[in-house]
């Protein structure tokens, strides 16, 4: 929705303190005006210069800026999409700003203080401000990019950069070296024969046996066994390999005896093992190896006297000895739905030297530090998986950007001068797990080029003998897997929609518009709704974007033709089931902590009371209860950004938020608590009869918010809301284009037709002509795949935001007014999962589970509407679009003006 969208464009667009143009920092691999993109960051604001670089062979905005050098954070809500602090490597030692102490990064900054992102086309002189997120805009030859720190409005009108884009085009731009986008060919491992020659390797089927011994190597074994995982699945050999593993517990992992503290990092592995293949570790073998962890974590160092065997420091995992078995055990337990005691997730990052890297030996702190790939790698994993030490993955993930070789390997340890097989490995699964898919696919091609005729994998570069050791790390790096994410599982290969409609629409609005079957069959696809159930926050990413997921729940309610999959979504939220990084729609909405957002928790209560589930029983909470305490007392004030006056909800960053909330209080009954949050809409309605899309307001006019806080108003009734609501209705048939359509912040965009046609569908009959215009308007920008565009005349291709707005927004149903009923359909099933990277979907303790930037764009979610904001504005407004799961959209979409991200 609008809101959305506006909070990416404020986010996206910063202010340039810069007075004069900046000279502009060059090295390395040159860019021509018609070869590779070129970007600048302007440091101006924390007392830098204008920097910039270059790549070559661009992809996507996010991928310049990191194939240019610099680094980035995104917010522990959103995930890497939203870039809330970047870095660059010459200038004060990497340090990446805005420094924790001005901003935390843990939710979406303020619309008044970020990064905004501006582009500018081949040949053109003029900023634009970006309608994508960073990972959704798709580069060519001659694209220019800009990242500035301030704010702006929704339509970039202030805040733009003190330069212009041939003042970052001029003086032969280039790429740092190291730092840029590695140049090795691109290939990839062939899995299956590296499968094929572990297996080879295995004695009587079951187990490996080194050269020269007689008895087992059980690491070796389940190393194997994670390989066999990641590329057969569920296999007759891979079941014989865990039976033998399972039958061995006692003499891998208990070496002392079964009375003795055993080995942690065997334990970890066979943990690891039971939860990829489906099997209980706490009843694996015959014991409980998540209580064999959790039992034996160190309390204390041999500094405190404590001279408990096998300890190192405080948070250990006894025996392990070295960081790989340190962050086996974490996760583990992780995979296990077990919350790791907060020490031993503290001592991974204890292991973190200056430079980012990670050392291997569980050394004490303030020991000598020397870090290599591997460990940094998996550790990075680990710690990315366990969340709260971004700032640590964000060093490692330098770290391992600045020590990857041209042709895109690694180096095994400090003073080597040659590429290993398993550092290369690690480091392209954290890579490709923290976003960098360039390096990470760099990193595999130079793996595939290692590769033997037989399919195993040597040491290091150059060899000729193939070892089990390093042939499983490679095989998962191939596969695309890591342990984090390795299941054997398979999702089911996508079926064909139906041919006819399981539903009808409630109440079409009048006039020609889109084909909602191919529309919700866009939506649904197995490329898009992941598992059936969530969409993901980008591509390659494993973490679920809940706000643009229940927008697309949004739409199928409205749509009625697809009630399996709509079931699907709300059950997963429902069972609060996790996405592959282990979060649930908790993460999103922040109940029950300090960043509690009213928008996130209206936006999940309003889809329970549309499909008649219990809002006051829903995902393991009490929603109407989160709402009625989410509402402001009274603002807060700086550096507190929670409530922007008497009435908002809590950290709700727009008037899409805003109305989510108050429209989800309403359906449940909770008039008078919802009192003042109406109150406080009201009195943000201009004199012209629009909203504008942020709280506090920037006294811009929005289509899409408008719309929204039309429809809550007449949701909420009389005289004094029926009078706002006909003004609203007037101002927004005021704003139709001549092709239909209606302004956004990307310009002409889907996301604002939609939802201006669910505004005037509240007076049909006077506006009739009007909803038909802007129906045929969202046909004309649907694709042959059933998606749609984000605006017209911009970037093409379907965008899944804009697709959930224009699918629901189509039919002319208010958010007020959404119903669909679920009666006469079953729980789906989880599928069993498909492809070398399944997510991973669990629940909680008890079925309720515990505990999530963009498929198309956006982030997490978080504060900001996923529905109706315009994406591409929404970087800031993500922010601010809280109802949407604002956070994420923003993020993600920077933000597009699909409109599913408020």
């Amino acid at each position: 929705m609008s809101f959305v969208s506006a909070l990416v464009v404020l986010v996206a667009a910063g202010v340039s303190f810069l007075t004069t143009a900046p000279a502009l920092a060059d090295a390395g691999v040159e860019c021509t005006a018609t070869k590779g993109a070129v970007v600048a960051v302007d440091f101006g604001p924390f007392g830098g210069s204008v920097e910039r670089g270059c790549d070559p062979t661009p992809t996507t905005g996010y991928e310049l800026l990191h194939d240019a050098g610099f680094s980035t954070t995104g917010t522990q809500h959103d995930g890497p999409a939203f870039i809330c602090r970047i870095g660059y490597g010459p200038f004060n030692s990497g340090t990446q700003y805005p420094t924790s102490d001005k901003e935390s990064c843990v939710l979406t900054p303020s619309a008044t203080a970020y990064w905004s992102y501006w582009i500018a086309s081949p040949g053109q002189d003029e900023w634009t401000y970006s309608q994508y997120g960073a990972m959704d805009r798709k580069l060519k030859d001659g694209d220019v990019d800009a990242w500035v720190y301030g704010g702006t409005d929704i339509g970039g009108t202030t805040g733009r950069p003190t330069f212009s884009p041939d003042d970052v085009r001029a003086g032969g731009t280039h790429t740092p070296d190291p730092g840029g986008t590695p140049t090795g060919a691109p290939g990839k491992v062939d899995v299956t024969a590296a499968a094929t020659w572990l297996k080879g390797r295995l004695t009587d089927g079951e187990r490996i046996v080194d050269d020269g011994a007689t008895t087992p190597n059980h690491s070796l074994t389940a190393d194997t066994a994670y390989a066999l995982a990641a590329v057969d699945g569920k296999s007759a050999t891979l079941d014989k390999v865990t039976d033998f593993l399972a039958a061995h517990v006692g003499d891998f992992a208990y070496p002392s005896g079964t009375g003795q503290a055993p080995d942690a990092t065997a334990v970890a592995r066979l943990a690891l093992l039971a939860e990829i293949t489906e099997r209980d570790p706490r009843a694996f073998g015959g014991h409980d190896l998540i209580d064999a962890l959790t039992a034996n974590v160190c309390a204390a160092g041999p500094e405190s006297g404590d001279a408990t065997p096998g300890c190192t420091a405080k948070g250990d995992f006894r025996s392990s000895s070295y960081a790989e078995g340190q962050a086996l055990s974490v996760l583990a337990l992780l995979r296990a739905g077990v919350t790791p005691p907060a020490a031993t997730v503290d001592r991974l990052t204890q292991l973190q030297c200056k430079d980012g890297g990670i050392t291997g030996i569980l050394i004490r702190p303030g020991e000598y530090c020397d870090g290599d790939p591997a460990t940094t790698g998996l550790v990075a994993l680990v710690l990315h998986k366990a969340d709260g030490h971004e700032d640590a993955v964000a060093k490692a993930r330098t770290y391992l950007t600045q020590g990857q070789r041209a042709d895109g390997a690694f180096l095994g340890y400090t003073g080597s001068t040659t590429g290993s097989i398993t550092a290369t490995a690690y480091a392209a699964q954290a890579l490709r797990a923290l976003g960098d898919s360039g390096r990470a696919d760099a990193a595999v091609g130079w793996l595939s080029r290692q590769q033997l005729k037989d399919g195993g994998f040597g040491f290091e570069e150059g060899a000729t003998d193939p070892a089990v050791y390093p042939t499983p790390p490679a095989v998962l790096a191939g596969a695309g897997t890591s342990l984090v994410t390795l299941t054997t599982q398979r999702t089911e290969p996508p079926s064909t929609p139906p041919a006819t409609p399981t539903g009808t629409p409630t109440t079409p609005a009048p006039g020609v518009g889109p084909d909602l079957n191919k529309g919700v069959a866009y939506l649904t696809s197995a490329a898009n709704l992941r598992q059936g159930q969530y969409y993901t926050a980008g591509t390659g990413s494993a973490r679920a974007d809940f706000g643009l997921t229940i927008d697309g729940a949004y739409a199928l309610a409205a749509t009625g033709l697809d009630n399996a999959r709509l079931r699907g979504i709300v059950d997963l939220l429902d069972h609060r089931g996790k996405d592959g990084e282990g979060r649930t729609v908790d993460d999103w909405t922040g109940i029950g902590t300090a960043y509690a957002a009213g928008g996130s928790i209206g936006k999940t209560a309003l889809l329970a009371e549309a499909v008649g589930r219990d809002p006051r029983h829903f995902a393991g909470h009490d929603l109407v209860a989160a709402l009625a305490k989410a509402v402001c007392a009274e603002p807060s004030t700086a550096p507190d950004r929670s409530c922007a006056a008497k009435g908002a909800y809590t950290y709700a960053p727009s008037v899409f938020a805003q109305s989510l909330a108050v429209m989800a209080q309403l359906r449940a009954g909770e008039k008078a608590a919802a009192a003042q949050p109406i109150a406080y809409l009201k009195s943000l309605q201009q004199p012209s009869g629009a909203w504008p899309s942020l709280i506090p307001s920037t006294k811009d006019s929005d289509v899409d918010s408008t719309a929204i806080a039309a429809m809550t108003l007449d949701l909420a009734g009389g005289a004094e809301a029926d009078r706002a609501v006909a003004k609203a209705l007037a101002w927004i048939a005021s704003r139709q284009l001549a092709d239909g359509g209606f302004p956004g912040a990307a310009g002409d965009s889907v996301n604002s037709a939609a939802l201006a046609v669910q505004g005037l569908s509240l007076d049909a009959g006077k506006y009739s002509a009007r909803i038909t215009k802007a129906r045929k308007f969202l046909a004309s920008q649907q694709n042959s795949d059933g998606g749609f565009n984000v605006a017209k005349g911009g970037q093409r291709g379907s965008d899944l935001r804009a697709s959930t707005q224009a699918v629901g927004g189509a039919t002319g149903i208010s958010f007020g007014r959404l119903e669909r009923s679920l009666t006469g359909t079953s729980a789906q099933p989880t599928p069993s999962p498909s492809g070398s990277a399944p997510d991973i979907i669990t629940t909680g303790p008890g079925g309720a589970g515990d505990g999530g930037t963009t498929a198309n764009g956006g982030g997490g979610g978080g504060v900001l509407a996923s529905t109706g904001a315009q994406v591409g504005a929404l970087a800031a407004i993500a922010a601010l679009l809280m109802l949407a799961g604002w956070r994420t959209v923003i993020v993600a979409r920077r933000r597009t003006d699909s409109g599913s991200g408020r």
